[in-house]
């Protein structure tokens, strides 16, 4: 390896770090939105609301994306369903689906 070489390639890894880190932990960051009403991981502490730990990927999609295509109530989570994409709904699933 060269001498120039050797910085290029550490910027090129500081530059990928961010990119990586973002994929690996897009789905807790999306889903702490949730954690106010449904608890730290989806393990809500004080009861009246769902607990979306150990729900499947699915389930927890399907049900997001109904509340999005409310058309009647102003409820809190029809608007923060609409705030999300397919993909982000999908990695919401996906992160309460790996919690215990």
């Amino acid at each position: 390896m060269t001498k120039t070489s050797a910085p290029c390639l550490a910027a090129l890894l500081l530059l990928a770090a961010p990119a990586f880190a973002q994929t690996v932990d897009n789905g807790r960051l999306l889903a702490s939105n949730c954690f106010q009403c449904h608890g730290t991981n989806g393990k809500p502490s004080v009861g009246g609301f769902d607990r979306l730990a150990g729900m499947s990927a699915s389930e927890v999609y399907s049900e997001l994306k109904e509340m999005q295509g409310k058309t009647v109530g102003n409820d809190i989570m029809k608007i923060h369903a609409r705030g999300y994409t397919d993909a982000q709904l999908r990695a919401i699933g996906n992160y309460f689906a790996a919690q215990r």
